[in-house]
């Protein structure tokens, strides 16, 4: 008992001692305030050497032992910039292909061999540039240089590879016209740049006339190594990357084509100018907002980008926290400054609810004239700034890091030691030279406003801000006047207008994954159209439609499941109105629920009932019909247009076909349509433009 009780005595001991120092602390004062942080030391970059090796090219490396990797990068002056304008998209079709086999070896083998040793290779182009790039143990340096040479010298622009890298390309560009933001992007370009080739983008005949004999003859032209950039960083000296690099390169010799590219320069804008891209239906709205700023080379630079980090660039930016967080007008809105060898831009960007279009591009000019007009207050400028320079450590950690800001730096044509000053720069740079800069590259009264949404809901209330002119989705002009759904009789040959049942397997990514069913019979004195859908667990959904015969739509009444969650519409149509409820999914996320009470135009025909009457239409080569419909789950119009693209034969379940390959235009889910060219003049598939479903014929 006496050592038990010594042993708590002991332990008690302990406690008050604990309690005892925990008191004395009590009595002492703890700052208020954090401690003032350190001065800002910028990182040193590595230092590095370089060489002309005997054919011209340029060889820079930068030496590091501390681990036994090594990058590589590879570099020419053979971007987007270097492409004829109807063959836009070929130097990324360069880029993608010279690592799919190339030397001895084919695409496979090509990725066994870099995959066997845990390396990478990969190609890009650029808008100026395009760069392959390796990256390897240091171990296997001379693998990572016969891989290049075998890529830029002797790619095998192989057939196969390139039909599939055509359709890869194809798919994205039609998933492009079903998403908001790449066709503001699209849109943007274009209009800062107009004919100049920074504002080129790809197109479906462009992707389409890109041949094999255009390939070699751009790899020839612009792949050459006199002034071609060698960069290798890690572990390396100069004397053994100099030895490989003769050895992988020193028999290839050439210049670059001496061939100059017409540039036509970009309009200068002296006053604000909104182009709005009329996409029907859609919930929300993209913006751009932006001007074209100044060569790479600028010494404006440094201040710009610290003035960009204080207005958007990042979530502790201006546009995040008003337009989201104070707001709440979006998911998150940010700025940035795009820098090319010729001239760049700034751009400041935004989706927003379709409502508070006009309140969020105002806010965004406002603030985006405010840089350039006010000191920014020092706390934000300091943290500002800190930001950039304590990230430029980060931003050089890993050799394929080093080699990519040594080779980008090269490339734009900065000062040799652009790399090693860039942190001291960036801490130079003041609050007023940061406001001078913004206003030169942030101009908000002189700017290029893109907004993709729907029309007629934001014209009269962007005109307000600035001269608006409308463009379709594909650049095509508008008038204020198109905006009004206008009625349209509809041309149809009613002989086709048979009772008839439409199987249709649905299949994502090749694989089914559902059906649908449609049915058109008589009832009474007109019709009624019965479609019932399954995509699998996420969508199931009965609607049925019924019309007059002489097309006069009378209801459509739909029911059924999205994710779980219901979905209803029960919308009648009379004397020249539609009227009723629906409940529909939202892009957003969840459901909403409106009353519909809308004009419906004269001819307009619901949405629903547009696969029924295709057999209808009297298909030819070249033939265009708009049509008016009423969006029965929006309440509101619209025109889409039904143009036969092409002539196709089509394999599906049901067997093999020619038929009319057919484009809907103007509606929020651009579809492709097939429809048997010869009687019975039946719907053998569906795509979804930009996704990956598809529906065809079973039987």
């Amino acid at each position: 008992m006496r050592t038990i009780h010594m042993r708590v005595a002991a332990v008690g001991v302990g406690v008050l001692s604990t309690i005892a120092a925990v008191g004395a602390l009590g009595g002492q004062q703890f700052p208020s305030a954090p401690p003032a942080p350190l001065a800002m030391r910028p990182a040193q970059f590595p230092p590095f050497q370089q060489a002309v090796l005997s054919n011209g090219m340029q060889l820079v490396v930068v030496s590091n032992a501390r681990l036994p990797i090594l990058s590589v990068s590879l570099a020419f002056k053979a971007g987007n910039f270097y492409e004829p304008a109807e063959k836009t998209g070929l130097a990324d079709m360069v880029a993608a292909l010279v690592t799919k086999g190339a030397g001895s070896r084919d695409a496979e083998a090509v990725a066994a061999t870099i995959e066997g040793v845990g390396g990478t290779l990969l190609a890009a182009a650029g808008a100026d540039f395009m760069t392959v790039d390796a990256g390897v143990l240091s171990e296997n340096a001379p693998l990572a240089f016969e891989l290049l040479a075998d890529a830029v010298i002797r790619p095998a622009f192989a057939e196969k590879e390139i039909e599939i890298y055509r359709t890869q390309a194809l798919s994205a560009l039609q998933l492009e016209q079903s998403q908001a933001d790449a066709i503001a992007s699209r849109a943007f370009a274009r209009e800062l740049y107009g004919a100049h080739p920074y504002g080129r983008r790809p197109t479906e005949a462009t992707v389409k006339g890109i041949t094999r004999a255009d390939l070699l003859a751009f790899q020839k032209a612009w792949l050459q190594p006199r002034g071609a950039l060698l960069v290798l960083a890690g572990d390396i000296t100069l004397a053994r990357a100099r030895t490989l690099a003769e050895a992988a390169f020193g028999k290839w010799t050439g210049a670059p084509s001496t061939m100059s590219v017409a540039a036509a320069p970009p309009r200068a804008r002296t006053a604000s100018e909104i182009v709005l891209v009329h996409r029907p239906g859609s919930v929300q709205s993209n913006i751009i907002v932006g001007n074209l700023t100044w060569p790479a080379g600028d010494p404006r630079h440094f201040a710009s980008v610290i003035a960009n980090k204080v207005l958007g660039a990042g979530t502790d930016g201006r546009l995040f926290v008003i337009l989201r967080e104070e707001k709440g007008w979006t998911y998150g809105s940010q700025s940035a400054l795009t820098r090319y060898k010729g001239q760049g831009y700034f751009s400041a960007t935004a989706e927003v609810r379709t409502e508070v279009t006009d309140s969020s591009l105002t806010e965004m000019l406002k603030q985006i004239r405010r840089i350039g007009t006010e000191l920014v207050p020092q706390k934000e400028f300091t943290d500002a700034k800190s930001a950039y320079v304590g990230r430029f450590p980060r931003d050089i950690e890993t050799a394929a890091q080093v080699a990519g800001q040594v080779t980008n730096a090269r490339l734009l044509g900065l000062p040799a030691n652009y790399v090693q000053t860039l942190g001291a720069n960036l801490a130079a740079v003041t609050r007023t030279s940061a406001q001078a800069a913004a206003r030169a590259a942030m101009r908000a009264d002189q700017s290029l406003i893109v907004v993709v949404g729907d029309g007629t809901k934001l014209y009269d209330k962007l005109k307000a801000i600035a001269p608006v002119r409308i463009v379709r989705v594909d650049g095509q002009p508008m008038s204020a006047d198109d905006l009004t759904v206008k009625a349209v009789a509809l041309d149809l040959a009613m002989d086709r207008l048979v009772p008839r049942t439409d199987s249709l397997g649905v299949f994502v990514q090749g694989n089914a994954f559902g059906f649908q069913r449609g049915v058109l019979e008589r009832s009474g004195d007109g019709w009624k159209y019965t479609d019932d859908t399954q995509l699998g667990p996420i969508i199931q959904q009965h609607t049925e439609v019924t019309f007059g015969a002489d097309l006069a739509m009378r209801q459509v009444v739909q029911s059924g499941k999205a994710q779980g969650m219901e979905m209803k519409i029960d919308v009648a149509y009379g004397g020249g109105r539609a009227k009723g409820s629906a409940t529909t999914p939202q892009p957003t996320g969840g459901v909403k629920t409106i009353q519909v009470d809308a004009e419906l135009p004269a001819g307009a025909v619901d949405d629903n009932a547009v696969a029924a009457l295709l057999p209808a239409f009297k298909w030819a080569a070249g033939a265009k019909f708009p049509v008016t419909v009423f969006q029965s789950g929006k309440g509101a119009p619209t025109t889409v247009t039904l143009s036969v693209t092409g002539e196709e034969s089509v394999t599906v379940p049901a067997g093999t076909f020619a038929a009319w390959k057919i484009d809907m235009a103007g509606s929020e889910q651009p579809v492709q349509f097939w429809v048997e060219k010869a009687a019975p003049y039946r719907l053998l598939k569906i795509a979804l433009v930009g996704q990956p479903v598809e529906m065809r014929r079973m039987k």
